[in-house]
């Protein structure tokens, strides 16, 4: 009779080490003998994930690992969403991103983006306007356009360490998308032109 627990142990095993070959045929045994065992999937899920970013799928799995000895039903749905976002499920992003600035506008002084845009016009230039609230006042953002528009906009008037500071702020969500990695972009090459000089 086959040892699932055993087997476990030896793909975790495989899996820790980075040979992810023999840890995935290892998972598939495993939910083979039982295929409705949403844990089993999910590193055989993990395993796919690391042939294209191994860091993540070492991170996923030490969460998952965590989060399961606390309640399996939480840990499999958080991964999941976390596998969502990784293969650009753009809905769950956007639910995302609102959850984030939600709680964010909620616990400290945020001005919503449109009412920015207003403020913005009003004074007849970006960097006067953001002037204005930059001490006082944070910039909220429900929207990845938003966010790439607010964060291009610091960049081009100056404001490089802020505009890091939203990249980063995101940078959980949006790990994996090709506008914001553009932008860390744009503010390295402007960085290296600033020092050159």
């Amino acid at each position: 009779m086959i040892n699932k627990t055993e087997l476990l142990q030896k793909a975790h095993g495989f899996f820790i080490a980075e040979q992810y070959d023999k840890a995935l045929f290892l998972y598939s045994r495993i939910s083979s003998l039982e295929p409705q065992n949403k844990e089993y999937q999910i590193y055989a899920l993990l395993c796919d994930i690391s042939s294209e970013d191994n860091v993540k799928a070492q991170e996923l799995f030490e969460k998952f690992s965590i989060l399961k000895d606390e309640n399996l039903d939480d840990a499999t749905k958080y991964i999941e969403n976390e596998i969502s976002i990784f293969d650009g499920d753009n809905e769950l992003l956007l639910k995302m991103i609102e959850e984030v600035t939600v709680q964010t506008t909620e616990s400290i002084n945020a001005i919503d983006y449109d009412d920015f845009l207003k403020l913005e016009k009003d004074r007849g230039s970006f960097k006067r306007a953001y002037e204005d609230i930059m001490y006082s006042t944070k910039v909220s953002i429900t929207s990845k356009n938003d966010l790439v528009d607010f964060i291009n906009k610091l960049i081009e008037h100056g404001f490089d360490s802020t505009a890091y500071s939203y990249l980063d702020g995101f940078n959980e969500i949006f790990s994996y998308d090709k506008d914001l990695t553009d932008l860390y972009e744009k503010l390295e090459s402007k960085n290296i032109e600033n020092k050159h000089k």
